[in-house]
């Protein structure tokens, strides 16, 4: 793991840019996108640039069970606000939250997975250690799968809701394998509540209890902090 200390999370969305640029110039053709508020500064500067990336494809790590597309607390709402309106892709895949069979959504998204191979996921990471919606005791080897949301993640979600009843209970995610097999990965965290989270995934041993740690396997793996959130590294 490369470990980027920056001020904030602006300078943290700059960085990342620049990474980008260098992948897509080295021949990255599909992106692998993450939500929540950490990605936004990145996603504010490609929508600022004069990036083209109507040739490429994206693929998002998950969605909410039991959400429509058009629902504003959708990830696919989320992502055409926050950069599909301004930066169209190819083609951009993310779950389907309705699908009547889960268990089909979740073997078509690894089909997809397979068919355009990842050349740069976005990540952030949940203060349990989650990535995606990957939760403590997520196997390794896990592909796209749904998965019940711990407690702690639906509360952190709470806040984008108007109330806490209506955040979803579940999610479709990639799994920890299907992140595992892009070929760069970017992981940004800010603020001293991810602190823990960070340290364990650098400094820990490899272990389910911490779904990011497993990052530690791939071979090139870009970790973007603020002074808060790399503050309990060694």
């Amino acid at each position: 793991m490369k470990i980027i200390r920056v001020k904030d999370s602006v300078e943290g969305g700059r960085v990342a840019f620049e990474l980008l640029k260098e992948k897509l110039a080295a021949g990255a053709q599909t992106l692998g996108l993450a939500t929540g508020s950490t990605p936004i500064e990145f996603y504010k500067q490609i929508v600022a640039s004069d990036l083209d990336l109507s040739g490429l494809r994206s693929i998002n790590l998950d969605e909410y069970v039991g959400l429509s597309a058009d629902n504003d607390q959708s990830y696919h709402h989320f992502m055409h606000q926050n950069l599909f309106h301004a930066k169209p892709f190819k083609e951009s895949f993310l779950p389907n939250g309705l699908a009547e069979d889960l268990d089909a959504e979740t073997k078509r998204y690894d089909a997809l997975l397979e068919q355009y191979p990842v050349g740069l996921q976005i990540l952030g990471i949940g203060n349990n250690g989650h990535i995606g919606f990957n939760e403590p005791g997520t196997p390794f080897e896990a592909k796209t799968q749904v998965v019940d949301l711990a407690e702690d993640t639906i509360k952190a979600n709470a806040r984008f809701f108007d109330d806490e009843s209506e955040v979803p209970r579940q999610a479709i995610s990639m799994g920890i394998s299907s992140i595992l097999a892009a070929k760069s990965i970017i992981l940004m965290a800010y603020g001293a509540a991810k602190a823990d989270a960070i340290a364990g995934m650098v400094n820990g041993q490899p272990t389910t209890d911490l779904p990011a740690s497993s990052l530690q396997n791939h071979p090139e793996v870009y970790v973007i902090v603020d002074d808060a959130a790399a503050s309990k590294l060694d």
